[in-house]
C-alpha cells in the first residue's frame, strides 16, 4: 500500500517534485534501468551517451542493400532466464535464428566449439569413431568437457585430442584475441576450452535464442520511448552541470574517477567492412580463423534476419589493445592485478551516495546481452528493497 500511495502522490504533483535520475550510457544496461524507473516509478530520467546513437555496441542499421549491419560485431541474443525473456519480449519479436560457428582448421571448414561432428571432419573416420566411443564412455553425451580433463586420463589418444584442440582451436586464436601468449591469460580461461560431446552444432544451447526482427537499435528505441525519458547523445557526463538525485553509471568506472588509481586494461576490436558483388561470401554467418590469418573471424550479416540482396557485406574482425581516445573498450582483461585495481575503484564508489555502477564497463565484467539485462533488473530491484525508491 505504501508504494501505491507514493506513486499516486508522484502522479498528482507537479514535475518539480518528481525525482530526477541520470543514466550514463544508452546501451542495454542503461536503457533497461531507465525504462524501469520511468515506467514502474513514474520518475523522470535523463539518459546520455557519448556516442551519436543509442544501443551502445549493440547498435545496428540497414545499409543501402537492405542488410541489417551490426556495427560493432555480431550480436546473438540467447538466454535461459525466463524473467529476462519475458521482459525483453515486451519490446520486440524474435526470429528463430540459432547461432552456429564454423572454423577453418588447416583448410578444413568445421564446427566450433569442437564437437563429435568436428572429430569426423578433422580425423580419419576410424580414429574419430574410437575417440567418440571413448568420450561417451568416460563422460556421457550432451556435455561440454574441458580439454584439461583429457590430460588426466591414462590414454594417449585423449591426450592427443586435448593437445590438438589446444593448438588448433585455442593457441593462435587466443594469441590474436588477447595479444599475449596463452600462458599470460588467466588459467581459468584455458581450463574452460571445451569439447562438446554431442552432434549439436549450435553455439548456444539456451532455451531462448534469436535476433530481434527489427534489429537491436529498435529494441533500445522502444525501451526509451517513454514520456518520462529524455535522451541526449554526443553528451559527456563530465560536461553536465545539472544536479540529480541518483546517477546510474554504465560507463567505465576508472574514467568516472579520472583514472586516479590507474587505467583498467581492455582489449578492443576493429572491423574491416567489405561489400561483395555476390549473394553470399561464406557458408555461415560467422567463420572463425583459429590457426590462420591475422583476423579472428569474418561476419556476414545477411544471415541473421535472412535479408535478401544481390550483394553481401562482411566484416573481418581484428583484435587490438584498447587505447584511450582511439578505439572502443570491448573485453575486460581477466587477470588478478586488473581485478584488484577494479576492486579499489569499487571501494571508492562505496563512499558515493546514490551513484550506482553496473554494466560491462561499470562492473569491469564481460556480459552477454541477457546478463546485462538481468544485472540492470537486479540493480533496480535491490534499490527498491533497500527503500531507495
Amino acid at each position: 500500500m505504501g508504494k501505491q500511495i507514493k506513486k499516486f502522490k508522484i502522479n498528482i504533483e507537479s514535475d518539480k517534485y518528481m525525482k530526477k535520475n541520470l543514466v550514463v550510457g544508452a546501451g542495454f544496461s542503461g536503457a533497461v534501468i531507465a525504462n524501469l524507473i520511468a515506467d514502474k516509478l513514474n520518475e523522470k530520467v535523463l539518459i546520455i551517451d557519448k556516442k551519436n546513437h543509442i544501443a551502445g555496441n549493440c547498435y545496428d542499421y540497414r545499409d543501402k542493400n537492405g542488410i541489417m549491419i551490426h556495427q560493432y560485431g555480431s550480436h546473438i541474443f540467447h538466454t535461459d532466464n525466463q524473467k529476462v525473456w519475458e521482459f525483453i519480449t515486451q519490446f520486440t519479436d524474435f526470429n528463430n535464428y540459432e547461432h552456429k560457428v564454423l572454423g577453418m582448421i588447416d583448410g578444413i571448414e568445421t564446427h566450433i566449439p569442437f564437437n563429435i561432428n568436428t572429430l569426423y571432419d578433422v580425423f580419419p573416420r576410424e580414429k574419430a569413431n574410437r575417440l567418440e566411443k571413448k568420450l561417451i564412455t568416460l563422460y556421457g553425451s550432451e556435455v561440454k568437457i574441458p580439454i584439461l580433463e583429457f590430460l588426466k586420463q591414462d590414454d594417449e589418444e585423449l591426450k592427443e585430442l586435448a593437445n590438438y584442440v589446444y593448438e588448433k582451436i585455442f593457441l593462435y586464436y587466443t594469441t590474436k584475441q588477447w595479444g599475449v601468449a596463452p600462458s599470460s591469460v588467466d588459467g581459468a580461461v584455458t581450463a574452460r576450452v571445451p569439447v562438446y560431446i554431442s552432434k549439436d552444432n549450435r553455439y548456444f544451447q539456451d532455451k531462448y535464442q534469436g535476433i530481434p526482427t527489427n534489429g537491436y537499435t529498435e529494441v533500445v528505441k522502444k525501451l526509451l520511448n517513454h514520456p518520462n525519458i529524455e535522451i541526449r547523445l554526443n553528451t559527456d557526463y563530465k560536461n553536465l552541470t545539472e544536479n540529480y538525485n541518483r546517477v546510474f553509471y554504465t560507463g567505465a568506472i576508472d574514467e568516472f574517477f579520472n583514472y586516479e588509481l590507474g587505467q583498467l586494461p581492455y582489449r578492443s576490436v576493429y572491423f574491416e567492412f567489405e561489400e561483395h558483388d555476390k549473394e553470399f561470401y561464406q557458408n555461415n554467418s560467422v567463420v572463425n580463423y583459429p590457426c590462420s590469418e591475422n583476423y579472428t573471424r569474418i561476419h556476414e550479416y545477411k544471415y541473421y534476419l535472412n535479408d535478401k540482396s544481390k550483394n553481401t557485406v562482411i566484416a573481418k574482425e581484428y583484435s587490438e589493445n584498447f587505447e584511450l581516445g582511439k578505439n572502443e573498450r570491448y573485453y575486460p582483461i581477466p587477470k588478478d592485478e586488473n581485478k584488484e585495481l577494479y576492486e579499489k575503484y569499487l571501494e571508492k564508489a562505496k563512499d558515493l551516495k546514490n551513484v550506482y555502477f553496473f554494466g560491462r564497463l561499470g562492473d569491469y565484467k564481460y556480459y552477454d546481452m541477457d546478463k546485462a539485462i538481468a544485472r540492470s533488473i537486479e540493480v533496480f530491484e535491490s534499490l527498491d528493497k533497500e527503500g531507495d525508491f
